[in-house]
């Protein structure tokens, strides 16, 4: 029967790293914990009281806190998390908090109860824990994907949104168009307000004018880019081209201007942002902004052991960030002159 020697001899670590691993997991690195993990395995150890003694002070559950499950984006970086979670042997619990911060405060304090080690935020609010962290006592561990406050310090992982938006008009002043239209997120969301802001910074390298006029809001909705585009063309403010804040408004966006009688990219140019799957298959297929969003969660999942296992090695400040890309495809293309109908 296995013992602890065994375990170390095949994990090629000491026996004393073992016995730590067992005792106090917080303090060895997650890579030294897996050859441990490993040994148990390949002994075939069973009951596999080893295995369970590296996990006995956690809960093997992180929850991640979603707005909605509507949103093609959320489910890409579910996928991501769990492809590391499950490598690790953790369970991934899905919260689903529909902008109630009561709920999402309900999942801190499963924390608290040991029903979970930690949490990543695909959120825009924030838990009343991190607005107003305790005078004693430690912060949970929570890691922010994609949203983030710049006035609150918690480790993330994100694109550069500033830049990608930037980007996305660079190229449209590219094929030639001077008077582009945006159609935002909502505002109260950090993200949405960096991709407003990387709007601008594009027309401003551009040497193009900003016109409030060409700015629609919307929510991120398929609805949303509909109506967006319709209040654009009945605001009548001339425009080429516009650049959507996802690619779901940019569908959206395409209809209504389908309905209208535009040809896309004859009369009118539009781009999107995240690169979803069904843009390729759009009529025509769309350019957007291509977002690593499997591997965003990836990354978020890996920052959050890293947290769990190593707490005094991630500063608070830690920041992941990820590439962003342009893809070019058929609803860009050079200005042209309206067809008289």
């Amino acid at each position: 029967m296995a013992n602890i020697k065994d375990i170390a001899r095949v994990a090629g670590v000491s026996v004393a790293t073992v016995s730590r691993a067992l005792s106090q997991p917080s303090l060895v690195r997650p890579a030294t914990i897996e050859r441990i993990e490993v040994a148990i395995a390949d002994l075939n150890y069973e009951p596999n009281h080893l295995a369970a003694g590296l996990r006995r002070q956690r809960s093997d559950n992180v929850i991640v806190a979603v707005p909605s499950i509507y949103n093609p984006f959320t489910s890409a970086f579910v996928e991501g998390i769990e492809n590391v979670a499950r490598a690790h042997k953790m369970r991934v619990l899905l919260g689903i908090t529909e902008g109630d911060s009561d709920t999402l405060n309900k999942y801190v304090a499963m924390i608290a109860g040991k029903q979970a080690d930690g949490m990543i935020l695909l959120e825009r609010n924030l838990p009343d824990i991190v607005r107003k962290p305790p005078a004693k006592g430690k912060m949970p561990p929570l890691v922010a994907a994609c949203e983030y406050p710049p006035d609150i310090t918690l480790p993330r992982v994100r694109i550069d949104n500033h830049e990608a938006s930037a980007l996305i008009v660079g190229h449209l002043a590219e094929l030639g168009h001077q008077r582009i239209a945006a159609i935002t997120g909502p505002l109260d969301q950090f993200m949405s307000k960096d991709r407003l802001s990387g709007y601008k910074l594009g027309l401003l390298r551009a040497r193009l004018e900003y016109d409030e006029a060409l700015v629609a809001n919307g929510d991120f909705s398929l609805q949303s880019g509909f109506d967006a585009m319709v209040r654009l063309l009945d605001g009548g403010a001339e425009f080429t081209a516009v650049a959507c804040a996802n690619d779901e408004m940019a569908l959206g966006a395409l209809s209504a201007l389908q309905q209208r009688g535009f040809g896309v990219p004859d009369e009118m140019s539009v781009a999107g942002f995240d690169d979803l799957r069904f843009g390729a298959f759009a009529s025509p297929p769309l350019t957007t902004i291509h977002i690593p969003t499997v591997e965003i969660g990836e990354a978020a999942m890996r920052l959050m052991l890293d947290v769990l296992l190593q707490p005094d090695d991630v500063q608070p400040s830690r920041e992941v960030i990820l590439p962003h890309r342009l893809i070019v495809r058929q609803s860009t293309a050079a200005p042209r002159r309206r067809k008289r109908k």
